[in-house]
């Protein structure tokens, strides 16, 4: 059981061979700190039938005893994948499926399971070290192995393979795989970096790319096993020639028409005539056919392009197709766009929803527990292409996107604290001729300024192809279908006026050099530049208000204590008011309590109401409050919810009372006034102080005895004014 450890980045890597996954062709154990993710291989050893593409399936998946979990639900028991799973998927797929010869069409399969997590080395990165040496060391033609880092902008700082604990302050999180000295992929999101942080983040990977394969080399000497030869070339040379003699001329014709779906068209009815034709000769060989027919028009592109930069709808190779971009489309949604670029056509929906519309993320994500205010759906309906099928649930494809588009715009979104909403971003592909996800991200960004949602400013999305032969190459900016088709790259760069936010390259070459992928990203920048001109032209910033139809948010902090009176015995003090209101209300762990209504009046009263829940007695303040009990030494007044005082009988009017129920009754509302709050809480009112404050009754002193001026003496008369009797009077 040969086991080959390396430190890298400070942690022990380890491969292990031999333990486990006996009869699978190979199996592997990563293990990097106290991840560990076992990776196997497999493929069918005969062909049974001829395949026109390489059947290769790779399947990750999450167990939940990983991190200590028993599955939620009914059958406590691992279903269907989570996106997070379906993206690591995709994520394994992209850098190896270019590293197996052209002619191997084996089914093959890859199986990685994540069995367990230490919360800090993220099972990404070991899925691809797994799955690399699984296939390495297997019999199975694979070409690699391939090495694999990340680099995270930290605090200003780049850092290799930082820990999971530390992506939340990461303003960029960049997965590169590579090859040797080639880059094989890049995927990732950032806050806005420029490229000279993504040059930089290249250069501090490949060391550890360089590690990570020289591990796996390491593994292979001592268990590898030889490679199998394919069978046999992936169409028979007799097939092709004849496909060529008969219709290569016409095929050339064919794949210049500009338009895709006559192209299309054309291009099947070609393929039954010849299927037709050959039927004796070559019986089942249709997809052989299709497959010549499609080597002819790629080798007519390719060679155009290196030759004479012609394109096949006549572009230069840095220009875009034309754009138009529309804002409030739909009347109702909060907000929306319809951007076209060329046949890619996006329709986007913002819709604005409150606390309780946020996508729970707890036991669902086994490394992330969280709640996420922003999302973003991708869906791709089967007429964007002119197809028919059935409409299932998002596949592969539509998360992929999806999630690329999301994190391209995450880097704009306002925070909770500024905008505490949740926004959801609905993208439907109306019509795709390459680079619907990037369609998504000038749609979803037009859509989000169409609701004011306060983005920090409009972001776009570009896709740069490439054309190599040797080292005679072309890059191409904003690629048709074909051109991804028939090409070499996809390398989708989204990003502000200010830097890059996301960022997805797919090969089908094994590797190119980094400068290569530099030179594309500056001539990204380029188009973006032009792109964004043209959204600013319809809509440079956020509408100062949102929709009408989307509910008014107001938050409130309370004290955390206070939760519970807000809440009240089973929740009914607060279905109350949203009863009575018609609000909702939310309410965090922190004491964070959000408000919502489409009606203004409904909101203030709802907020009014949980204010008085948590407000404090004061001393000296007035309350208009219920009397809730008599007593005969006086009566009890709630004057905030569930806080009550004392009004002593010698306090509830201006003259002696006699008896408590000859002033009050239960359920009065009266005016008191706070004189004292004891030590043990106990709040004393005065009835009286409030009817002085309020004027009904002169103000007196504390025995109750009016409090009247001092009355006036008479002047004292000076001697000489006194009245003097006549004389001779007596």
């Amino acid at each position: 059981m040969p086991s080959i450890e390396k430190e890298v980045c400070g942690r022990p890597l380890s491969l292990e061979f031999g333990r486990v996954a006996g009869q699978a062709d190979a199996g592997v154990l990563a293990r990097y700190g106290d991840s560990i993710v076992l990776a196997t291989a497999c493929y069918k050893k005969e062909l049974v039938e001829y395949k026109s593409f390489f059947p290769l399936t790779v399947d990750y998946r999450e167990l939940a005893f990983a991190a200590g979990k028993i599955p939620g639900g009914f059958f406590k028991r691992e279903g269907r994948p989570r996106d997070k799973e379906t993206l690591t998927c995709r994520l394994i797929d992209r850098p190896i499926r270019p590293l197996f010869p052209s002619d191997f069409r084996n089914e093959t399969q890859i199986v990685a399971y994540l069995l367990s997590t230490d919360m800090e080395n993220e099972s990404e990165f070991l899925g691809l070290i797994a799955a690399s040496a699984a296939l390495s060391v297997s019999e199975i033609p694979f070409q690699g192995p391939i090495g694999v880092c990340r680099i995270g902008k930290i605090n200003g700082k780049l850092v290799a393979n930082p820990l999971m604990s530390q992506f939340d302050k990461a303003d960029m999180s960049m997965m590169f795989v590579g090859i040797e000295d080639r880059i094989m992929m890049m995927a990732g999101a950032a806050a806005e970096v420029s490229i000279d942080d993504i040059d930089h983040a290249a250069e501090l990977a490949m060391p550890v790319i360089h590690q990570t394969i020289e591990l796996q080399k390491d593994l292979v000497s001592e268990v590898g096993k030889p490679k199998i030869t394919p069978d046999e070339p992936s169409v028979p040379a007799e097939l092709a020639s004849e496909v060529r003699k008969r219709a290569g001329a016409r095929m050339v014709e064919i794949s210049r028409i500009k338009d895709k779906l006559e192209r299309g068209r054309a291009t099947d009815s070609l393929a039954r005539q010849l299927t037709d034709e050959l039927v004796e000769g070559f019986p089942d060989m249709g997809p052989a056919i299709q497959e010549t027919l499609d080597n002819i028009a790629k080798e007519d592109m390719r060679s155009r392009i290196l030759d004479k930069e012609e394109r096949l709808d006549g572009r230069a190779l840095t220009d875009l197709r034309n754009i138009e971009c529309e804002v409030g489309v739909l009347p109702r949604a909060h907000g929306s766009a319809l951007f076209t670029r060329g046949q890619t056509q996006s329709l986007a929906a913002t819709t604005l929803g409150t606390k309780s519309d946020e996508q729970v993320i707890d036991d669902v994500e086994l490394e992330v527990e969280e709640k996420k205010s922003f999302m973003l759906h991708y869906n791709f309906p089967p007429f964007s292409v002119g197809e028919v099928r059935f409409l299932r649930g998002p596949g592969r494809r539509e998360i992929g996107h999806g999630n690329l588009a999301e994190s391209s715009l995450r880097a704009v979104i306002p925070s909770d604290d500024s905008f505490p909403y949740t926004i959801r971003i609905v993208s439907n592909i109306l019509e795709s001729n390459g680079s619907s996800s990037m369609a998504s991200v000038c749609s979803g960004s037009l859509s989000l300024m169409d609701a004011g949602v306060p983005v920090k400013s409009s972001v776009a999305g570009v896709a740069m192809g490439l054309i190599k032969q040797g080292n005679h190459y072309k890059i191409l900016t904003d690629i048709l279908g074909a051109e991804d088709h028939y090409g070499d790259m996809d390398f989708k760069v989204a990003g502000t006026r200010k830097g890059i936010t996301g960022i997805q390259l797919d090969l089908k070459l094994p590797g190119v050099p980094y400068s290569l992928l530099h030179e594309a990203m500056v001539q990204a920048h380029s188009a973006r530049m032009k792109i964004l001109d043209k959204m600013d032209s319809v809509i440079a910033k956020p509408r100062p208000e949102i929709s009408r139809y989307a509910p008014r948010i107001e938050s409130i902090v309370i004290d955390k204590e206070k939760i519970g009176t807000v809440i009240g015995p089973g929740g009914k003090t607060i279905r109350k008011i949203t009863e009575e209101t018609g609000a909702t209300i939310d309410i965090e762990d922190d004491g964070t309590i959000t408000i919502a209504s489409n009606k203004p009046e409904a909101l203030a009263k709802a907020r009014e109401w949980v204010e008085s829940l948590v407000a404090e007695v004061e001393i000296g303040k007035l309350y208009y409050g219920e009397v809730k009990r008599i007593m005969d030494f006086g009566a009890f007044v709630e004057v905030l919810p569930g806080k009550e005082g004392l009004v002593h009988i010698s306090q509830l009017g201006s003259e002696r009372v006699r008896s408590v129920e000859d002033v009050v009754k239960v359920g009065d509302k009266i005016w008191v006034k706070v004189i004292e709050i004891d030590d043990l809480g106990r709040v004393n009112l005065s009835r009286r102080k409030a009817m002085e404050e309020r004027g009904e009754i002169p103000r007196s002193d504390d025995s109750g005895k009016a409090i009247r001026p001092p009355a006036r003496k008479p002047a004292r008369r000076p001697p000489h004014s006194r009245t003097r009797r006549p004389h001779g009077r007596r």
